[in-house]
């Protein structure tokens, strides 16, 4: 984010390549629009507030790296729903005027029209409106109809599921709930091959409701829905129910499966009595119960993170192979029921470890352990790769820990890991009808598990590649000389395995467990 300014410095550098370049466009004063990033900012992006000049790309690129354009990046990740988060500085920089409210651990979230793909504006009834934010805040399925049963509002995680939880479906505010325009553009969700069954479905648990709130009764209403449904509508008689009801549709699953959604309905009226709308709400078919174990038994963040990852692609990560020397004469000397215990605590601990560093967890193969540090996580690639090395020393520690709980000294439970770094990776998520996991793909992968293997003695072999990643910084909290530190092609060391031999011969590591 460039502001023009009279300090010197990298910063001053970028704002006055930002205040040079050639006008756009125009636009309202007060409002913020982000220009393409390749203009000399060096992918960031270049606003001016209470202006009305706005920059155009040019064929000249600059890169910028360092500490502004990761927090600015921090900043992006932050926020949600078209939001544009600024800092303090940045707003005092522009002379826009400090508001008391909508301040947040120093960022303030100002308030952006939305597109098609952007947060549905709230409704203008207050009553659809304050529905519409408690749906909102609570992260619900929820979408919410006007008397006309026009979609007024459809929350981002309503938009998401019907995405596929890849992408946010497009806006559909304003087309009525079972009319023509709204199905045909359900239809081209990529949950859209259910998008007819759907809405029959719909129309069939609340269609009582609709005719009630349609002028002409059967015919008007006729008139109004997709040809698709009409034979629903012949069938549509007054409801019992005045305020709620619930039902159940087939959804849209992993594998062409079907999973069951429960859909219930709310009528909405004011303190006057006036109806202002109805809230359709769905979930999974799942208890409550069920659900709350889930969540217990899952980290929010890292299930955050998985999902940001669901649509697969090229992302820069660093890698971190771990793996229990001595596994076989341990399970040979305890019984099967308490290695089985042991296994469970060593990978809990795993798991919160990589969790805790910011990390995602691969698969599990007997006692190893796999975890990805994806840089756009964390918002550059040295933390990315601080958080990789950290996670091993913290993993170090937690066997010790769960040694102890086990009745097993230090020495039972000794860890090899092999740190690396992917530049090309293609990492995503796998989900199946009985799992979802993160997995990766790419030659740094193996050369990973390569390093791993190499790293007998409960050592910790990270490569030149990830080391070379840190900022000086970062290097010194784990005692890293960048300009001092030596390295060792992984084919001489004499813990080489055949196969690093053979796969990784040249690839330089150095060992951070000395």
């Amino acid at each position: 984010m460039c502001l023009r300014s009279a300090s010197t410095g990298p910063r001053a550098d970028i704002a006055a390549r930002c205040s040079s370049l050639p006008e756009r466009e125009s636009a309202e004063p007060g409002r913020l629009l982000p220009v393409d990033g390749d203009h000399g900012c060096g992918g960031t992006e270049a606003l001016e507030f209470d202006r009305a000049e706005f920059a155009r790309p040019c064929s000249r690129r600059d890169d910028y790296f360092g500490p502004v354009v990761n927090l600015t990046a921090r900043l992006e990740a932050a926020g949600h729903g078209g939001q544009v988060l600024v800092t303090l500085a940045v707003r005092l920089a522009a002379g826009v005027d400090t508001p008391r409210r909508g301040h947040q651990g120093g960022m303030y979230c100002l308030p952006v029209q939305p597109d098609d793909m952007g947060s549905d504006p709230l409704p203008q009834d207050p009553t659809l409106a304050e529905m519409a934010m408690a749906m909102r805040d609570a992260t619900h399925w929820a979408a919410l109809v006007d008397p006309e049963w026009r979609v007024v509002y459809t929350t981002d995680d309503l938009r998401l599921a019907g995405g596929f939880m890849v992408e946010r479906a497009p806006s559909v505010v304003g087309m009525h709930l079972f009319g023509s325009e709204h199905l045909s553009a359900m239809m081209e969700w990529r949950t859209g091959e259910i998008a007819v069954e759907n809405m029959r479905s719909q129309l069939a648990q609340f269609g009582g409701w609709v005719l009630e709130d349609t002028p002409g009764g059967h015919e008007a209403l006729r008139a109004l829905v997709d040809p698709r449904l009409l034979d629903i509508v012949d069938q549509l008689a007054p409801m019992d129910q005045e305020t709620a009801t619930s039902g159940v549709y087939s959804g849209f699953g992993v594998g062409g499966n079907r999973p069951t959604i429960d859909i219930t309905g709310i009528r909405l009226r004011d303190s006057g009595g006036r109806l202002a709308g109805t809230a359709i709400i769905q979930k999974p078919h799942l208890s409550m119960s069920v659900l709350a174990g889930l969540g217990a038994e899952g980290d929010v963040r890292h299930l955050e993170r998985m999902r940001s990852v669901a649509s697969a692609g090229r992302r820069p990560a660093a890698i971190l192979f771990a793996d229990l020397e001595g596994s076989s004469p341990l399970s040979r000397k305890l019984s099967t029921a308490n290695y089985f215990s042991l296994g469970r605590r060593m990978a809990r601990a795993a798991d919160r470890c990589i969790i805790e560093a910011g990390g995602m967890t691969g698969r599990h193969v007997g006692d190893g352990v796999v975890a990805f540090f994806v840089a756009e996580h964390y918002g550059s690639e040295s933390a990315a790769a601080s958080a990789c090395i950290g996670a091993a020393r913290a993993l170090t520690s937690a066997m010790q820990d769960v040694a102890t709980r086990s009745d097993l000294g230090p020495e039972d439970l000794r860890m090899r890991y092999g740190l690396h770094w992917g530049a090309t990776l293609y990492i995503g998520q796998i989900t199946t009808a009985g799992r979802t996991e993160v997995t990766a793909l790419g030659d740094e992968v193996n050369e990973g598990a390569r390093i791993e293997a190499c790293a007998t003695g409960g050592r910790a072999l990270a490569s030149k590649p990830l080391i070379e990643r840190l900022e000086p910084a970062a290097a010194e909290v784990f005692g890293i000389d960048l300009d001092q530190i030596t390295y060792t092609p992984l084919g001489e060391l004499t813990t080489a395995t055949e196969k690093a031999r053979r796969d990784a011969p040249a690839i330089a590591v150095c060992d951070l467990s000395a």
